[in-house]
């Protein structure tokens, strides 16, 4: 039997999960592959939803699938990794396992880099989104990183109804988006207003305090709850630290998205080339997405004796959510807001959920839910 190991319970492993069983069949109904998944979580969060979840739009159970759910044929174990054995070709858990593999797939994704702002909430930890809504009922938002998911998660608290002050160092929110589509960025800041979101530009959030989070500029922001968007750098793992990394410790990837001798790595853990332009992929859930597929296609060729190809994926685009019937989106390119652009969003978010019976739930309860009500308050800047 050859066994293939996925670290970590993500887009990544989900996919290339799926891309193995789909050209694996016969070898593990033979019991000539096995396929152990190692995850400190039990389920996996789908975040595209997360601002749904937020603004109370979808209860938090439908965005998470449990792995037993997600990947039936693979056997898992419920636990940290505490160090991989290149040489050894073993992984070692924390529940003392030792796991000998064949193949080994890295996709431990990241966390927000969060140090100086220590009791600062983050979406990426196990149970984290559940314990934000909960402790978020009550009391003023400090979210903290003006990018697309700042904004967009800024936008869902407000839609809750709390006060919610976006905070970011730069001079205006959405860069990226900026750069290649500014009517939507303004879009954005339209959508901010709307929901009477107070925007501080310019500034850093130093460190926290017991009221709320204080700023470069020496002010205070009062916040029952901040949050962080900051961006993500990848979780560490004892025993690769000698593999090439990137400056946001990314494992350096090859065209086949291999790090190492049968070891390949996507998503947030890994620094992706665009097959086109060369330079690094965006770290979210699309492009995790597509390479674990990649992944799932090399693994099963290298298993098979056969050479891995090349990612190739091109990207599809952005897009962001202000509530039901708002939203933003990039596609190809072409700039669509309103009604089109939050109707494609869930459709493309609904497509890539792991699990179906969730999946055919999520349009349903959006449209039932509270985001049909006249959204927004009066601004308050």
């Amino acid at each position: 039997m050859r066994r293939v190991v996925l670290l970590g319970g993500g887009y990544v492993s989900v996919h290339a999960y799926g891309a193995m069983v789909r050209r694996l069949r016969g070898e593990l109904r033979r019991g000539e592959v096995e396929i152990v998944v190692v995850s400190a979580d039990d389920a996996h969060s789908f975040h595209g939803f997360t601002g749904e979840v937020v603004a109370g739009l979808l209860p938090v159970g439908l965005t998470r699938t449990p792995l037993t759910e997600a990947m039936p044929k693979a056997r898992f174990i419920h636990s940290t990794v505490t160090r991989v054995s290149l040489d050894d070709r073993q992984v070692t858990c924390g529940d003392g396992s030792v796991l000998d593999y064949d193949a080994l797939v890295v996709g431990t994704g990241s966390r927000e880099p969060v140090a100086r702002l220590e009791g600062a909430a983050t979406l990426r930890s196990p149970g984290g989104l559940e314990a934000l809504v909960q402790d978020a009922v009550d009391g003023p938002v400090a979210v903290i990183g003006g990018g697309l998911a700042g904004v967009e998660l800024a936008a869902a608290f407000a839609a809750r109804g709390a006060t919610v002050t976006l905070v970011h160092s730069g001079d205006r929110v959405v860069p990226a988006l900026r750069a290649e589509q500014p009517r939507l960025a303004v879009r954005c800041e339209r959508e901010l207003d709307r929901l009477g979101v107070l925007v501080r530009t310019g500034v850093r959030a130093v460190a926290t305090t017991g009221d709320g989070v204080l700023l470069s500029d020496g002010t205070e922001v009062d916040a029952r709850v901040v949050v962080a968007t900051t961006g993500q750098r990848a979780v560490p793992l004892p025993g690769l630290d000698d593999l090439p990394r990137d400056p946001q410790g990314r494992l350096v990837t090859t065209r086949e998205l291999l790090v190492a001798p049968d070891v390949w790595s996507g998503g947030d853990a890994a620094r992706v080339l665009h097959p086109r332009s060369g330079t690094p992929v965006t770290a979210n859930a699309l492009w995790a997405i597509k390479a674990g597929d990649q992944i799932g296609r090399n693994v099963a060729h290298a298993l098979r004796g056969r050479r891995g190809r090349p990612f190739r994926y091109l990207g599809l685009g952005q897009a962001a959510s202000f509530g039901v019937g708002h939203a933003v989106a990039d596609l190809y390119g072409l700039p669509i807001t309103g009604w089109l652009a939050w109707l494609l969003r869930v459709g493309f978010f609904v497509r890539f959920m792991p699990s179906r019976s969730r999946a055919l739930q999520v349009p349903g309860a959006l449209l039932r839910g509270p985001g049909l009500r006249p959204a927004g308050r009066a601004p308050v800047h």
